[in-house]
């Protein structure tokens, strides 16, 4: 199990940067800026041209985005053992599929059987938020917290705390409660101006010591994600790496 000393980057944030020809030199790249882990967000288009471009690199890819709500298990489970993950995460389900109780309770269904299935091959299975799941209410609580009371324990969170907040939740009092139940961590401290969502709940700006220090209780990975629209995305990796590696690897 990880602990210290590592940071991630979802490749999603590159994703203008990863085709097959800019593959190795951009993972590459991000090596240099100081990230030890790469998630990846396709891992079934080409898992073994991605596996040998992370060797190349010198990164480890041990998360990886992939739905098993919407992909089959085995090709996705195949996949993530080519690559070295160990855990397969889903990243996003249709906000309207969660609306209700009924929802939320097969959502909870398929990713706890999923983890059963997960665990006969070594693996792993997490669920990723957005803001959807904390904006969207059911009974008085929000759909996230539905979800982690009927999720198995074997189900590792990997909570955003940028859509987190832009859902509604307080980070500060959300990790607390979680507890060693989130295993993995998105993070972003520099993100693109006039590219942020209106938060409902509380920022966390400002205030990524704060978010690591409350979720370090189970914590193996803290991962970078930035999103931009209107600019080159490389001078906020750099940022977000430079910020991120003096909190977690100095």
């Amino acid at each position: 199990m990880m602990v210290g000393h590592h940071l991630g980057i979802q490749l999603y944030s590159v994703r203008d940067d990863i085709g097959p020809d800019r593959l190795d030199g951009t993972l590459t790249r991000l090596a240099a800026l100081g990230f030890t882990h790469a998630e990846p967000y396709d891992i079934l288009t080409d898992a073994p041209g991605l596996a040998r471009a992370l060797s190349h690199s010198g990164l480890r890819a041990t998360t990886a985005h992939a739905s098993v709500v919407r992909h089959d298990l085995t090709a996705v489970f195949d996949a993530a053992q080519t690559l070295g993950v160990e855990t397969v995460i889903t990243p996003w389900v249709e906000p309207d599929s969660i609306a209700d109780r009924a929802g939320v309770q097969r959502l909870a269904d398929t990713l706890n059987d999923a983890a059963e299935h997960a665990a006969a091959r070594g693996l792993r299975i997490g669920y990723h938020n957005h803001d959807f799941e904390f904006s969207q209410r059911i009974d008085g609580v929000s759909a996230y917290t539905l979800l982690v009371e009927l999720l198995s324990p074997a189900v590792v969170l990997e909570l955003d705390a940028y859509w987190a907040g832009v859902g509604g939740a307080d980070v500060f009092d959300l990790l607390p409660r979680l507890g060693d139940r989130v295993r993995l961590l998105h993070v972003v401290n520099d993100r693109e101006p006039g590219n942020d969502r209106p938060v409902l709940g509380v920022d966390t700006a400002g205030r990524m010591p704060e978010v690591l220090a409350l979720a370090a209780a189970g914590l193996e990975l803290p991962i970078v994600e930035v999103v931009a629209h209107q600019s080159d995305v490389w001078p906020l990796v750099e940022r977000n790496a430079a910020y991120f590696r003096n909190l977690v690897i100095a």
